[in-house]
């Protein structure tokens, strides 16, 4: 049997599963419960940043990010703080890591490569003129939308990272990337070490493999230090006098950025981003994150279904409800269901939400309640369905469905349609299903008025 599985709040937004993590940070999946917007909350450990001496440097770097919406840059929302962490709310990017496209299908075509990296390198020049580098350019960190679009995500945090010589470890991750002055550690100039980065990015994109692999890390350190790299027959004169200018090992004599924006392959087709900077953002969260004042603080809370003890139970059980009877002689189409489940709550409202919205459905989620609302309108408006899960034991719930708008009829035909993408959840109990009809036994289903 399942138990209950209760989920973790922290203000208005609920956490979800992990989807990265470092050797001091993790980022979670998340919903807005208000918004029902999806967001990545990265969640960093307040006594390091402390211990470490981070403070002042987080919060101008987090307040510079915040600031900047640039359409290829990885939006901060906001930023919280409990007694033992800080959460910084980001843009959720759910089409994955452009390197997870070359890993499918191998290098890019050239004109690809000629849309993806000039993407890249104005995000990283734009946030460069505000001040931020990003110092660790890497795979992960190349995100696209659902829509294609790339995004830059962890600019102005990788410094967190990288305290205690985190660069180097392969849980914060991979120094094939890095500048040569990065490695050498005798301080450089984040932008000289940016735009290295973005070259070994571009060699990747076009060749469909690393400039810079060795299995043995001093040998590959010695060919970074170097510029130690051949280049693959297919690459074209102008991408390989580009690219010789950016792998430059002296940071000193490496290309800048006036210049790569005149450089002969990076000008063809090339198109600047044209968008509006937003006015009035505001910034005295992130101060209030980091200062030692309680006011601010949130807190992590697990939220469970609301329990049902047996009383409610039996009143609602359509035994005993004789509103049922009524409603029998009377010829009334019922307007609401019932059905018991064994899984999980939270699989029980991603069930719902999931069968919902292809019927053409908008779903609103506040906990473990949902709003089901049409889109379209039928004979009385727009069909709307309230739901709710009860728990009635550790593993056992009741999800209740009430038609609250809209036509009767239209809810018994929507639920008809939405009940079989239930199967999974719906509890059946063994040996109750013998010579009952599809529709019967697709939930145990209890409808009362």
């Amino acid at each position: 049997m399942n138990a209950a599985k209760s989920r973790t709040r922290v203000g208005k937004y609920e956490l979800g599963k992990t989807i990265g993590e470092g050797s001091f940070a993790k980022v979670k999946f998340a919903r807005n419960v208000e918004t029902g917007n999806h967001v990545a909350i990265k969640i960093l450990d307040r006594n390091h940043v402390l211990r470490h001496k981070m403070v002042e440097q987080l919060k101008r770097e987090i307040s510079t990010m915040k600031l900047i919406k640039h359409p290829n840059v990885v939006n901060i929302f906001e930023v919280m703080a409990s007694k033992t962490k800080i959460y910084i709310v980001l843009e959720f990017v759910s089409g994955g890591e452009l390197f997870d496209k070359i890993a499918n299908d191998g290098r890019l075509k050239e004109n690809e490569a000629r849309q993806y990296f000039p993407t890249t390198f104005n995000a990283v020049d734009y946030c460069h003129s505000r001040g931020v580098f990003h110092r660790d350019l890497k795979p992960e960190n190349l995100l696209l939308d659902s829509n294609g679009i790339l995004k830059v995500s962890d600019f102005g945090l990788s410094t967190y990272s990288q305290r205690d010589d985190a660069l180097l470890r392969t849980a914060c991750g991979t120094p094939n990337y890095v500048a040569p002055e990065v490695l050498n550690a005798k301080g450089y100039d984040g932008s000289a070490a940016d735009i290295w980065s973005c070259g070994v990015i571009l060699f990747v994109l076009m060749a469909g493999y690393l400039p810079f692999d060795e299995p043995n890390q001093m040998a590959l350190y010695k060919k970074i230090s170097n510029a130690e790299f051949s280049y693959p027959s297919w690459f074209p004169p102008d991408a390989k006098k580009l690219l010789s200018r950016i792998l430059d090992p002296n940071p000193l004599t490496r290309i800048k950025i006036p210049e790569l924006l005149e450089d002969k392959w990076f000008k063809e087709g090339y198109k600047p981003p044209c968008f509006e900077e937003e006015e009035g953002i505001n910034v005295d969260d992130v101060a209030a994150a980091f200062n030692d004042s309680k006011e601010n603080l949130v807190t992590e809370r697990k939220e469970k279904p609301v329990s049902m003890n047996a009383f409610e139970l039996i009143s609602r059980s359509q035994s005993f409800n004789l509103d049922s009877l009524f409603e029998k002689e009377m010829g009334i189409v019922k307007r609401e269901t019932r059905f018991t489940s064994q899984r999980p709550a939270h699989e029980i409202i991603s069930k719902i939400e999931e069968a919902a919205k292809p019927l053409g459905f908008n779903v609103h989620r506040r906990n473990y309640k949902m709003k089901l609302q049409g889109d379209k309108s039928g004979r009385k408006g727009h069909l709307s369905v309230a739901t709710e899960v009860f728990e009635v034991a550790p593993s056992l719930h009741m999800v209740e469905l009430r038609k609250t708008g809209g036509d009767t009829l239209e809810f018994h035909k929507f639920y008809k349609n939405f009940s079989s993408g239930l199967q999974d959840v719906v509890w059946q109990a063994e040996g109750k299903n013998e010579g009952k009809t599809e529709a019967q036994n697709e939930g145990k289903i209890e409808q009362s008025r």
